[in-house]
């Protein structure tokens, strides 16, 4: 008899100032690929929220001056058991989000270098010196500003990259010294439950932070409540901005969605965009905020990287996510899946040509490639979030840098080409939060600033730039 894939607990608690607590009320989390419920999860009320964040109002003090040793300890341990428990954490990942193992493995690795480099940024937000004297009013007068620790903060993180998209809020916050309370996605919380057990053991001041699974309606605390200085919410555009007119006199973060747009010139080396094409296109079976979704190719070159990326979309295998094989697993619930059928079908009935897939099975989307899908429809102009890529080609570019722009969304773009001016064109002219060269919009640094305009977001990740958002200046001026 083979041995079971990975036993979880049946039930998890959520944690509350820093402790675990079981509740009356549970949460139900299903292996996305076939739907079975695999543990529960214990539900916060309103009244343990409330009390998270008292908790944190009593931790703020202590961490805003705890020795910097101490939060390199806590990232160290962390890191550790981290490393102990990566296999556990990947087949967690695998199972409640359906990434392929494969996947679940790589956002671990991620997830170990985000607290990596949080650990190596303590102590490194300095401030300066300031001479006044460049009026006449200021002579006399010695200027110095540091940056200070923000004070309790809120965080909300989304359910596909559950350990890594939640390390960019935690990690930073411990290395700055700023307690926290966090909603995980009710469909992906047990990672994050996990994460807590790991911090648990650590030595944070008690109410330092606090783990919450809850319903989206029993969360207006995280946003509404004053006594949180800052938060910071991943997820949908609808969602966030909605979050954002309710949240107050605090600071805000919002890391949304996108529609990535990819360009292709005649200068680029085929074979290697095509290679990365289908990794930017189909991992995490599309679900990232910055996916492959538009790719515009040089007329020139149309026809013969149409042929390479339909011969390598074809090869790409979907299934149970378990399976070592597999290449796409399922998208996080089926409604999804029937609504992205939905679009393709959408597209070809207005004069969009399928190239490959579109084929489903519960859950689960073949890798899919649309051509010239009209830019009005749902497919073209909003986030598809998942494995459906749409091709098509341009003459000059100016005329591409016009098309990826034409999106109401602005997070990253990618340009594979060997023309050094267009690729500070493109950096200059994108209306986006990063432009990648030779490489996917989806190919991101966890040191790297992070973040998106227009409606995919407002502020910046990225382990040092969370920080600074972590963090207020203050003044200090000697006579």
């Amino acid at each position: 008899m083979s041995e079971p894939f990975l036993k979880l607990k049946a039930r998890y608690p959520f944690f509350l100032a820093n402790a675990p607590k079981m509740s009356q009320s549970f949460l139900a989390v299903e292996d996305k690929f076939n739907g079975e419920k695999i543990t529960e999860v214990a539900l916060a009320s309103n009244q343990d929220i409330e009390m998270a964040i008292s908790a944190a109002c009593t931790a703020a003090p202590l961490l805003r001056k705890q020795p910097l040793f101490e939060r390199k300890a806590t990232l160290a341990s962390c890191i550790q058991q981290f490393e102990n428990r990566k296999e556990e954490l990947a087949r967690t990942l695998c199972l409640e989000v359906g990434k392929t193992i494969r996947d679940a493995r790589g956002e671990v690795g991620r997830l170990i270098d985000t607290f990596t480099l949080a650990l190596e940024e303590v102590g490194k937000l300095n401030g300066e010196v300031m001479s006044l004297s460049t009026t006449p009013r200021g002579v006399g007068y010695q200027g110095f500003w540091k940056r200070v620790p923000i004070g309790p903060c809120s965080f909300i993180s989304p359910f596909n990259f559950p350990l890594n998209l939640t390390a960019h809020k935690i990690a930073p916050a411990i290395a700055v010294g700023c307690p926290f309370i966090l909603k995980p996605a009710s469909k992906t919380p047990v990672t994050s439950l996990i994460l807590g057990e790991i911090l648990a053991e650590t030595n944070l001041p008690k109410g330092t932070f606090s783990i919450l699974p809850c319903p989206r309606e029993g969360a207006e605390l995280f946003t509404t409540d004053e006594r949180l200085k800052l938060l910071s919410f991943t997820g949908s555009p609808e969602v966030g901005w909605e979050i954002k007119s309710r949240a107050g006199k605090k600071r805000v973060v919002l890391e949304l969605g996108g529609n990535a747009a990819c360009v292709v010139d005649q200068s680029a080396d085929l074979q290697d965009a095509v290679k990365r094409i289908l990794v930017g296109a189909f991992y995490q079976s599309g679900q990232s905020c910055i996916s492959v979704q538009r790719i515009f190719v040089h007329e020139n070159i149309y026809e013969e990287f149409k042929a390479l990326l339909v011969a390598g979309t074809v090869k790409l295998k979907a299934g149970d996510p378990k399976d070592e094989s597999n290449d796409l697993g399922p998208l996080i619930s089926e409604s999804d899946a029937l609504r992205l059928q939905k679009w393709i079908g959408e597209a070809v009935e207005k004069g969009a040509k399928l190239l490959c897939g579109g084929n489903r099975k519960g859950p689960v989307l073949e890798a899919t490639l649309l051509e010239n899908v009209p830019d009005r429809l749902p497919i073209s102009c909003e986030e598809a979030f998942g494995p459906v890529a749409l091709l098509s080609s341009y003459r000059t570019f100016e005329e591409v840098v016009a098309k990826v722009n034409h999106s109401r969304f602005g997070l990253q773009a990618g340009l594979f080409t060997s023309n050094l001016s267009q690729a500070l064109l493109a950096w200059d002219e994108l209306e986006v939060g990063g432009v990648v060269v030779n490489e996917v919009p989806s190919w991101r640094s966890d040191a790297m600033p992070y973040g998106g305009i227009k409606d995919s977001g407002l502020g910046r990740e990225g382990v040092r730039f969370a920080m600074e958002e972590m963090t207020e200046l203050r003044a200090l001026v000697l006579r």
